[in-house]
Parts: structure tokens; sequence; C-alpha cells
């Protein structure tokens, strides 16, 4: 199989999933297998054509192609399987894995389609379209991973390579696929494997209902703003929001959408508490209304049906089953993470919340600090210790030089030269999109293209996360990359330059870590482009610290008007309160991801969701002046599919390897551009993808485990 329809078998339905950070490895073959594929009119199953080794037709799609594509395609994939699992030959790696490996590649190039009329470009059509496909996507994966024949010569190879072991690659792709299969219930009996089809087909309709129900309360609830209420916001800010309105038909008024990027800066810079109150709430309360959309219920089945699913496997419960092939290996190792962390990071949202008061007080604003006050004082208290102004700084964060930032260090750190593509040579499916060419700058060999839609509109899904159209692999000849991230930046005013903040900035350098590492790959066969969740996110965690570097806010952090560097002052005040607010950053994170693990833990058979994150909450101490950063009726990255259930931890788990290795970089005699370091970097961290075993990469890249230390000490937490 392809690696998109692998994703059915080594992360349970998430190829739909929403994910704060969505990646997932593609690759286009053109094998023999699939003959009658080169005949058929529908454009989203057609093999890619033109330059840089073939593109998406992304200019040619039609909404009426896309259920019959989806369906012919699995048609088709199946009807490779049956050959595969049919063969009279004794089952070896060629004829069994390798095979499992080609099937596919025409449903593997309409999901790409599908992808991104599902994140980049939604409406209520395409919606119907994928609520009724979404439980044949499941039955599709059942056929799949309930093929007796077909796991029976997999596991014959599997046995086989414990006797006569395989290269490595290769033992690692078979350990690979006979886990997921197994994991999968490819050996419980037909009547028990007959219910776990049915529950997955249950649980993919409930997942897209949630995915549609977040979608429409982001879209539902705009507050309008009037001249007199505009108190505190930027310039830019105010002409943004202007615009929104206009198009929204609300000429002369300012709108605030329902998503983080338009919700965060007006929460840390209005002066109209009421309104912050209700834009908060708005943001909140997705999924949460007491109306049809609201996703209680919803989330209720479908803890009940994980539950039910993995007992059917013999597991206590859901987190116990899906950790067992992470880092982390066990719900007891995460949760030790995390409550260690816990205690440290609520002490100091004590801190804060006292010094926010303090300003408050000060000001004689009569208020007890709420959540939508928090950001606000935090801002407050921010320029009143570091004499550090947040506004100040977006003037020198202008996205497109954060664009060429980007491409600089990947040109220092991998040897990359990123080249905008001739206007009109690459199809997009939105004007918005731009593309650049990806080539070794020393040899000027083609690696791929990266693809951005860095903005918000109407029909995509909030966020920020990363994708691949095509993925690296050698198996039947050397395949180029093609990577994208995308992003939800509110559009500036015509002629003004996109300003960010300093957390935008970072998320934004955090995605395109995730594109380099589709870029670096440098394996051998589709599966070894997958990740293991808790690892994934490594990688992109670190790349973050060069936003920070000097070479960087000397050459690329420049103000939008002078065009002058940013001040030395200034840095010397942004390195001075790196730690500043990281009660709130950690605290409203980790209340998300131990709700995810608790959720998971508890019996789900009566299970009331609200009173469940609420009484928990107050067990663990969560302190009154934040909430979670995702509540459990929006919280996307765990119900509107299975990428991160039980894995919201994993943000965490990596970024004990980040600091780890961020402190490895700083040691080094060239820092972050040591080019020792950045060899190793690419050698062990990047390349190998899930070719090699995660905590053996990190080993071969510091030498040693990573120290968990490291992770408290770059919190500004205290170490013990």
């Amino acid at each position: 199989m392809t690696k998109n329809t692998n994703q059915f078998l080594l992360l349970l339905l998430t190829f739909f999933a929403f994910t704060a950070c969505k990646q997932e490895a593609k690759k286009e073959n053109t094998d023999s297998t699939e003959n009658t594929e080169t005949t058929t009119e529908n454009v989203l199953l057609q093999e890619w054509t033109g330059n840089y080794g073939g593109v998406p037709a992304f200019d040619k799609v039609k909404l009426e192609d896309v259920k019959p594509a989806m369906l012919k395609g699995m048609e088709m994939n199946l009807a490779d399987i049956e050959k595969i699992a049919n063969n009279p030959e004794p089952a070896t790696f060629e004829n069994t894995i390798e095979e499992m490996e080609r099937a596919g590649q025409a449903l593997d190039r309409a999901f790409t389609y599908y992808g991104i009329l599902s994140s980049n470009m939604s409406s209520p059509e395409f919606r119907e379209i994928d609520a009724e496909l979404s439980p044949k996507f499941s039955e599709f994966q059942s056929k799949i991973t309930q093929n007796e024949k077909l796991f029976q010569r997999i596991k014959t190879v599997y046995e086989n390579s414990k006797q006569n072991p395989l290269e490595a690659d290769q033992q690692r792709v078979v350990d690979l696929i006979y886990k997921s299969f197994e994991m999968n219930g490819a050996e419980l009996s037909p009547e028990k494997k007959e219910r776990y089809a049915a529950i997955n087909k249950e649980l993919s309709t409930l997942y897209t209902k949630f995915s549609n129900n977040v979608l429409h309360d982001e879209e539902g609830y705009i507050t309008y703003l009037d001249s007199t209420q505009l108190g505190g916001l930027s310039e830019g800010f105010i002409k943004s929001a202007a615009k929104i309105a206009t198009d929204n038909g609300k000429e002369g008024m300012y709108a605030i959408t329902n998503t983080r990027s338009s919700m965060d800066p007006f929460l840390t810079y209005s002066t109209e508490r009421e309104l912050r109150e209700k834009v908060w709430k708005n943001y909140y309360s997705r999924g949460d209304n007491a109306d049809e959309y609201d996703n209680n219920k919803i989330i209720e089945e479908i803890l009940k049906l994980r539950r039910e699913r993995v007992e059917l496997l013999g597991y206590e419960n859901y987190a116990q089953w899906r950790l067992q092939d992470r880092m982390a290996k066990t719900p007891e190792n995460a949760m030790n993470l995390m409550e260690t962390v816990w205690k440290a990071s609520i002490a100091r949202v004590d801190e804060e919340v006292k010094d926010m008061q303090a300003v408050a007080d000060k000001n004689g604003d009569n208020i007890k600090i709420e959540p939508w006050d928090y950001r606000f004082y935090a801002e407050k208290v921010r320029q009143a210790k570091y004499d550090l102004d947040s506004d100040e700084v977006k003037q020198y964060l202008q996205l497109d030089k954060l664009t060429e930032a980007m491409h600089y260090v990947a040109g220092r750190l991998f040897g990359y030269k990123f080249t905008p593509v001739p206007e009109g040579s690459v199809p997009v499916f939105h004007e918005d999109v731009k593309v650049w060419e990806v080539t070794n700058q020393d040899t000027g060999e083609n690696i791929g293209l990266w693809y951005l839609d860095p903005y918000a509109r109407k029909g995509k899904r909030s966020g920020a996360w990363a994708t691949s159209y095509r993925s690296h692999t050698t198996f039947d000849g050397k395949k180029n990359v093609l990577a994208s991230n995308n992003s939800n930046f509110v559009k500036s005013a015509p002629g003004q330059p996109l300003l960010v903040s300093w957390d935008d900035a970072t998320t934004f350098f955090h995605e395109f870590g995730h594109a380099l590492h589709a870029l670096s790959s440098n394996v051998k066969y589709p599966t070894l482009n997958g990740g293991v969740r808790d690892y994934t996110e490594f990688q992109s965690q670190l790349l973050e610290r060069w936003l920070s570097t000097d070479e960087v806010i000397d050459n690329y952090l420049v103000h939008q008007e002078t065009g002058e560097p940013m001040p030395k002052e200034l840095v010397a005040k942004i390195k001075k309160a790196s730690t500043f607010n990281q009660g709130f950053g950690t605290t409203e994170y980790l209340a998300s991801a131990l709700i995810d693990m608790k959720l998971h833990l508890a019996d789900p058979a009566n299970i009331d969701v609200d009173k469940f994150e609420r009484e928990t909450l107050d067990k663990l101490g969560m302190p009154k002046e934040l909430v979670m950063r995702h509540r459990t009726p929006h919280f996307g990255h765990v119900f509107s599919g299975e990428g991160y259930a039980t894995a919201y931890y994993g943000y965490m788990w990596a970024d004990v390897l980040t600091a780890d290795a961020a402190e490895a970089f700083a040691e080094a005699e060239g820092g972050f551009y040591d080019a020792e370091m950045a060899e190793k970097l690419v050698k062990y961290l990047f390349a190998p993808r899930n070719a090699i075993d995660p905590a053996e990469a990190y080993k071969l890249f510091r030498g040693r485990d990573a120290d968990m230390k490291a992770l408290m000490r770059d919190r500004g937490f205290p170490v013990k």
C-alpha cells in the first residue's frame, strides 16, 4: 500500500482527522499494477503530470468528481490487495510487503485532493459528501486489516524474518505493518472482527460530525464591533477586522472571527472587558452550546466505542492499547511526565496571577482576574517587568520576511535553496497559495516543491498544520517531495505588510519543521515516512529555536516601515522574557493533555463529559483564571479522528527531547549553526523518518538519552 493507504493501518482513520499539527506522508507510483488508472477520466485518480515529477491538478478538481473518485479508488486498491492475498507463491518480502507498499496509488492521489477539500476548502456540499463517505472509508479499512489471507502472508514474512533477519529498513517495514495489523484486530475471531469493523464504521461517522460541528461554530459566531469599541487595538488589526466585516456584508463595522488568530490578539489588547468576555466565551464554547451542534454526547459515544473496541483485543482501556508502540510505551509513563511538570506550572500560574492582579489594582480597575483578562493583564505585566511591548515586537515580524528567514535556516542546516516557481506554472487550489521549488544549493538537484497556504478564509479549518502531497521513496525509482504548510493568518489591509505575534512566528517555524522533516526524508519504503506520535513533534519543536538566533534576528526581523533590524536592546528584552508567562502556556496545554489521557482511562459507561472535565480539573487544582487550550467539546486533535487520542501529551514528551537537543546546539562551538551538529541533526533526526526506532535515533544524535531536567530549565521551572 502507498503511504496514504497505510494511514488506515498505522494511524487508524487519521487520514481524515483534523489535527493541530497534520502530517500525512504520501507517495505517487506509476507501477503497472494499476493499468486501468491511465484510462480514467476522473482527474482525482489520474497520474500527476507536468514538471517537478508531476504535480496535483488542483485547478481541475470538481466537487462532482469526488465521490466517484473515492469509490473507484477504493475498488482499485482492494483489487490490488486481493491480488497480493491470493498469490499462490509462498509469501516473501518482495511479493507481499513490497507489493503492499505499491498498492493504492490512485486512491493515494485522490486523498490528496480530498484532504484539501476537507481542511483548506471545505463547503456545506463537501461536508455532505464527507459524511456519506466516512463510513465507507471505515469499511474499506476493515476489508484490508481483516483480510485473513493477507494477514497470514504478512505473518509468514514476519515470522520468517525473526529466523532470517532482513535488511534493516525492510525489517522495520515488516515489523511496523505486522504490528499495525495485530493492533487492529487481524487475529480476532470472525464474530469479533465483525463487531470491530462495525465499531470503526460508527466512529468514522461520529468523527466527521464532530469536526463539522466545530467548523459550524467557528463560522457561525462572529463578534461585530462599531467604531467606539476599538480601544487598545492596533491600526493593522483594525484595518483587517474592517475588511473581514465588509466581506461579510457589514460595511462600517469590525469583525472578530471565532478563530485563534483573531481571538488571541483581541483578548491581548482590547480595553473593552465585556467584549473580551464575549469573544472568549464564543471561542471556548465551540461545540458546547447545547444546540444541534453540541459535541458532548458525540464524545460520550466515541469514548464508549473506543473502549469496547480495545476490549475486543484484550486491553483494559484505550490508552493502554494506543501507547504500546509510542515512545512513552504506557499511560503511566506519560502521566508521570505530565504530573511532574504540572506541579511546577500551576505554581508559576499562581505567581503570574498575583503579578497581574497587582497591576489591575494599581490601575484602579477594581476587577478580579478572570480567564478573559489573562492575556490582557499578562501583556501589562510584560511591559512593566521587562519593558517589552508585544505590539512593538510585531512591527519586526513580517510574514514575508519570516518566510525568507525559514528558507535561510533551511539553507544553513539542510543545504536547501527555495526559489519561487514561475506564476501559473504549478496548479494551486486557491489564489493565496504560493509555491517554491526546493533544490540542493550545491548541486542544483531537485528535492521537491513547497506549497504555502497562509491565510484564513471561510471553509478552512482553524490552526496551523503541515501535510505532504507526495513523500520521498526510492524503492520504485526516486520520488521527490511535495510538502505544504498551512496557516490561518488574518489578511492585512491591502498594501500593508502582514504582522504577526512572536507566538505566531514560532508556530510558523514549527510547521516549517514538519515540512523540512518531509523534504529531508531519505527512506526507501513509503511506510517508513510515517511517524511515532510522541516523536514527530520533536523535529518541528526543535526548529522553533532558530527564530531567536542572531542570524535570523539581524537579517530578517526588520521594521515594517524603516527596514531597520530589530534593536539590540529589544532583542535583549525578548531573550530576558523568554520564560515569561510559561505558567499560562504550560498549564493550558497540560490541562488538555491530562484530560485527554484521563478521559480514556476512565470508565465511559455512564460518563458525563462536561461534568468529568469540570471535576477532573478541580481535582488537579486547575487555576480558575485560565482554561484548557482545547476544551473537550472542540478538541479536534482527539475527537475528529484518532491521531492524537491519548497522545496529546506527545508535545511535551517531544519537548523534553527538544530542550535537550537545543542545549547540545547551544554548547557547540558554532552554536545553532554548527556544521557538525547540523550534519548529525539531518542524518539522525530528520532523514531517517521512521526507519530507525526514535529512542535509538536520538541516542545516535546526542550520545545518550534526553535529560528531563533540560525541559525544566528551558521553561524556567525549579529543577529538583
